[in-house]
């Protein structure tokens, strides 16, 4: 097993585009080339983690949190994440993150999360924007099938739970070639009408590059003549947090016993009790206090998320029970989400689920 094919799977699921500007997802140690030898699974990546991976013999972390967040200037020691990165460079260990671009995705850390409180009908609670583009392609009539159906198989045209999605109109394209063109319909130097397809379709900016390879290897003509847009819309396919329903309402105190119970939380912090039943939850996991109005103007009953600051609670204002089971507690099962993809796409491929408990916050 090559480093890459690990990466390339990752990157395949949740690119790295999809991840946060502030976000340093993605290989941050390692030779893509290199054999692997199993792969550890960890929330964090810490001095424990590494000698963990370096006593079983182990030659990929696979984290969530990066390592590297800020520049590196040097890796002389002299803090914790220089001297990680200096052992893990002379046991030739790579070191992965997924981080923010799997918290956008579907079946990412927020999917987990709502898996976990048992949550239907569960969708992204704010959708990402600039992440669409649309392709407007002109193609003779007699290939308008084949061209459709080769953009559709690199990725063109899912809106949503349909795919196969275009809008096509007929009309006329004229062109003359010059003596250096080689034209597959009519002649050089003499204007050629011919019957042709406007097909118009969507896809994601992630997968541009193979849609538009696609799209020039199933078309006949020598030079195609296509526009690329780009879409104000946003992608509800990803994005941040998610909302689902309870099947059914349950008291606040219970509800908030649930989610101690079931995220092992030392305590969980949460704004005034309203009285009222929990049905509609919003949740993020990690810090996800960006996003308390996006859930209120969804008129969710909870938000569940962590790392709440003092001030932010009053933002509840009567509108929302706020419940912060803590920034570890609430992405722990990320770790079970890397480690079953592994075993089903992999299945020959060692992978270990970390003993190491990386929550840098203990409860007293």
């Amino acid at each position: 097993m090559k480093l890459r094919e690990i990466t390339a799977f990752f990157e395949k699921l949740a690119p790295l585009v999809y991840q946060e500007s502030y976000d340093n997802s993605g290989l941050q140690v390692g030779d893509y080339s290199m054999e692997l030898t199993g792969a550890l699974i960890t929330l964090d990546i810490t001095g424990d983690v590494l000698d963990e991976a370096i006593e079983n013999g182990i030659n990929l972390i696979l984290g969530h949190h990066p390592l590297i967040f800020g520049g590196i200037q040097s890796i002389t020691g002299k803090n914790m994440v220089e001297r990680i990165l200096y052992k893990a460079i002379r046991n030739d260990i790579a070191i992965y993150s997924a981080h923010t671009n799997f918290d956008a995705i579907k079946n990412g850390v927020n999917g987990k999360i709502c898996e976990v409180i048992g949550l239907k009908n569960s969708r992204i609670l704010e959708p990402a924007k600039d992440q669409l583009k649309k392709l407007v392609v002109f193609v003779p009539e007699n290939y308008s099938e084949k061209v459709r159906n080769a953009l559709f198989e690199a990725g063109a045209g899912v809106v949503g739970n349909y795919d196969n999605c275009s809008y096509n109109t007929k009309g006329t394209g004229t062109f003359k070639g010059n003596e250096d063109a080689n034209p597959f319909i009519g002649e050089k130097g003499e204007i050629q009408q011919e019957p042709e397809v406007r097909i118009e379709t969507i896809f994601p900016v992630h997968a541009k590059g193979r849609i538009i390879t696609a799209m020039m290897q199933s078309h006949p003509y020598e030079e195609v003549a296509y526009d690329v847009y780009s879409l104000e819309n946003k992608y509800h396919e990803i994005g941040m947090g998610m909302i689902g329903e309870l099947s059914q309402p349950v008291e606040e105190t219970q509800f908030l016993e649930l989610l101690k119970s079931k995220f092992s939380a030392g305590v969980v912090r949460h704004s005034e009790l309203l009285g009222k039943k929990i049905k509609k939850v919003a949740v993020c996991g990690g810090a996800g206090s960006v996003l308390l109005k996006k859930a209120i103007a969804e008129k969710a009953d909870v938000f569940i998320s962590g790392d709440f600051k003092y001030h932010q609670f009053f933002d509840a204002d009567s509108k929302i029970l706020i419940a912060d089971i803590g920034h570890f507690e609430s992405e722990q099962y990320t770790r079970e989400v890397f480690y079953d993809l592994l075993i089903k796409n992999f299945p020959k491929f060692a992978v270990r689920l970390s003993k190491i408990n990386t929550n840098p916050i203990k409860y007293f």
